[in-house]
């Protein structure tokens, strides 16, 4: 019955090493992972096929079993040395080949030199058997023994470490490993010093289990070409770092980017408590009420809570990305990542500065186009009121002349005081014309962000627009044509200079869409339905350029090529949206013109 369940246990897993080699050998760019598991079951396959035969043939054919022993132990005396490799490159991912570690193989050498001569000296055992109580050991077998369970123990020893560092990620496979290498070793000991009954069938039984664990790991864990160190490397060069944390806030798992990030130096953070980690200088600006509310936020939604915090001490920018760690549904651990930032903060600082310096160059700009179209536009009144003024004059010179002159009625001096009097109107109409233009240039000159709000009407509105675009238009021999479609008295509230400048830079536009050509118009229409005021301005210009529609609004971006910077539309749709609630749409096509819509709601 033994025999049997030796026979067909041997069997099996020697088909099963026969399947993997099979495997393993196909692979044409196999890993030096790979290649060592090829020899381990190479090993062993020599190994069951020998005690395989031994026990098939040795009884019928009446052959020595110490025969097949010559054999079979070629497998067993080098196993523990393929083990060792295997578990070396497993941690190292790959090893360099020393020719110091041809001293390895001395002993096992040895050992079966001692075996193949041992009818003449007896060096391996004194006497043969199946039935390890029955055997009697010669001193190389001994060796042999001391030899094997020392690279077991150290090749335990090595996966121990390495579980240590790594047992946050790689646990189960580390597990697997551990199995195949001690389950082989505890099994030859309590064999040897004859604390169970076996035969010498266990040892290729043991053996080939322990690789069958180290394939498991290798499959279930999907290690066959991304290994465990190769993934500890990984997360150890990325610039994020990170910790990992079990139900009760222990330090399960880090990577080195984290300690560089924090600047700890010589302090083990695995098995500590996390609030450990908060009361160091490193952490000054994180407080532990802070943590245990995001932790227990992300705990109890299961969702990712990311926030940014700045670390006084360090003088850094941090991102913290917290997330749940459940398995079937079970809260074992959060997973915290770190992302340096502080460069990225520095960033957009810069590019704010820079885009505050080419909005308020673009405003100057625009300004100081209006400032020279309001000075030409000033010329008119200051001429009107200096021959006003010349007028008066002559008309105070007749009057003074008039006092002694008898001839001069009564209704004389009425018509001098009353032309006196045309002229003095004519001067206020000029000044309150002057008085506008001062006030709208002044509103103009204020910050384009001012966010001061007032209420005003559509017509004041209007007439600082004409005011403000006479004189472009003008000297553009453009006509703006404004027309009223407005079912009731709306007033709006907001920034009034805001809402005119964004109305003046599309009136521009349209007049640049002429491309100096004169005698054209630019259509501006009012409207309001029951929520919203539109105003639309169309031109019948060149239009909108195919590549240029869909980055409107959304870059800087200009129709004009390098007549142009973008600065005002991209400006224009941005203040209408922050400052007033608005919209800004338009529709355009190549060669025919184009209509913007500015939403305001009311």
């Amino acid at each position: 019955m033994n025999t049997l369940f030796y026979s067909f246990t041997i069997g099996i897993l020697l088909a099963i090493n026969l399947i993997l080699l099979i495997y393993f050998l196909k692979k044409i760019n196999k890993t030096q992972l790979q290649q060592i598991f090829c020899i381990d079951m190479i090993l062993m396959i020599t190994s069951c096929v020998f005690v395989f035969l031994q026990m098939q043939l040795s009884g019928p054919l009446n052959i020595e079993p110490l025969y097949f022993a010559n054999f079979y132990y070629i497998g067993i005396v080098f196993f523990p040395i393929a083990l060792y490799f295997t578990v070396s490159i497993f941690i190292n991912i790959k090893i360099e080949f020393k020719k110091s570690y041809l001293l390895l193989f001395i002993v096992p050498i040895i050992c079966l030199l001692g075996l193949w001569t041992n009818d003449k000296y007896k060096l391996f055992f004194e006497n043969y058997d199946i039935k390890i109580d029955n055997c009697e050991f010669g001193p190389l077998f001994i060796l042999n023994e001391i030899y094997s369970n020392i690279l077991y123990i150290t090749s335990i020893i090595k996966l121990l470490k390495y579980f240590g560092k790594n047992s946050g990620l790689y646990a189960g496979q580390l597990n697997l490993f551990l199995v195949g290498i001690i389950f082989p070793f505890l099994l030859n000991v309590l064999g040897i010093l004859r604390m169970i009954d076996v035969t010498i069938y266990i040892t290729p039984i043991a053996l080939s289990i322990s690789l069958i664990c180290f394939t498991l790991a290798l499959f279930r864990f999907q290690l066959l070409d991304t290994l465990p160190i190769a993934l500890t490397k990984i997360v150890d060069r990325i610039s994020d770092g990170y910790i990992v944390l079990n139900e009760k806030n222990i330090i399960t798992d880090h990577n080195f980017p984290f300690l560089q990030i924090f600047e700890i130096e010589n302090i083990e953070i695995d098995s500590r408590h996390l609030f450990d980690l908060i009361n160091l200088d490193s952490f000054n600006g994180l407080d532990e009420e802070t943590a245990i509310s995001a932790l227990k936020s992300v705990r109890d939604s299961n969702e990712t809570l990311i926030f940014e915090q700045e670390f006084y001490n360090l003088k850094k920018y941090l991102r913290f990305e917290i997330n749940c760690i459940r398995n079937n549904n079970i809260f074992i651990g959060s997973l915290i990542l770190v992302k340096d930032v502080t460069e990225h903060h520095k960033d957009l600082e810069i590019i704010k500065s820079n885009q505050n310096m080419l909005i308020e160059k673009e405003r100057l700009a625009s300004l100081g186009q209006l400032i020279g179209g309001v000075a030409h536009n000033l010329k008119t009144p200051i001429f009107s009121i200096s021959g006003a003024t010349e007028g008066l004059n002559d008309l105070i010179e007749e009057y003074k002349s008039s006092i002694t002159d008898e001839t001069v009625t009564v209704q004389d001096h009425l018509e001098i005081a009353h032309d006196m009097s045309v002229w003095v109107g004519k001067i206020k109409e000029y000044l309150e014309y002057m008085s506008d233009v001062v006030n709208a240039i002044r509103g103009q000159a204020a910050s384009f962000t001012d966010n001061t709000f007032e209420t005003f009407t559509i017509d004041e509105l209007i007439k600082k627009v004409n005011i403000l675009m006479k004189h472009e238009l003008q000297q553009a021999l453009v006509t703006l044509n404004v027309s009223y479609n407005l079912t009731k008295e709306i007033k709006l509230q907001g920034n009034i200079n805001s809402l005119i400048q964004i109305i003046n830079n599309l009136i521009s536009n349209a007049i640049q869409s002429y491309e100096g050509v004169p005698n054209k118009t630019i259509d501006m229409n009012i409207s309001n339905t029951e929520n919203n005021l539109k105003i639309t301005i169309t031109d019948y210009g060149t239009g909108v350029a195919p590549e240029v529609k869909d980055k409107l609004f959304k870059e800087i971006i200009s129709n004009k090529g390098k007549n142009g910077t973008g600065l005002g539309l991209f400006i224009s749709y941005s203040n209408l949206k922050t400052q007033f609630n608005g919209d800004l749409k338009f529709d355009s096509e190549l060669g025919k013109g184009s209509t913007f819509e500015i939403i305001l709601p009311i």
